[in-house]
């Protein structure tokens, strides 16, 4: 999985993955209340999209292709981080949720340079 001239996009892939499961973990976490509930179901399908389109990218057949898939990738990252702002967890479970919010941001930055990049 380290080939090294794919090693930063296997990477990528790796924390993406990585984010979806601690998305999901942290709303498994969160307390039962109905608003939780739903932003926690949103919160878990951007979650995981965001990893889920940037294979998609990598496997893209055009770099037109690619670039509408990275972008998806960012927009879920950008969703994910307004569903992780709406969730109340336990106090004890605050800094997860800065810890998540922090990586989508990061994610969102670099999805953006992707683009950049690919233009």
């Amino acid at each position: 999985m380290n080939q090294i001239s794919n090693s930063k996009q296997y990477d990528l892939e790796e924390r993406t993955y990585k984010f979806a499961k601690r998305v999901n973990e942290y709303v498994n976490k969160l307390p039962k209340t109905i608003s939780n509930i739903e932003n926690g179901k949103q919160l878990v399908r951007s979650g995981g999209s965001v990893g889920a389109n940037y294979i998609e990218a990598n496997e893209s057949l055009s770099k037109k292709d690619f670039k509408m898939r990275v972008k998806i990738s960012k927009k879920e990252t950008k969703e994910s981080r307004y569903w992780l702002s709406l969730a109340q967890p336990f106090p004890q479970n605050q800094k997860e949720k800065e810890y998540l919010i922090q990586e989508a941001t990061e994610l969102m930055k670099i999805f953006g340079a992707i683009l950049e990049k690919s233009k």
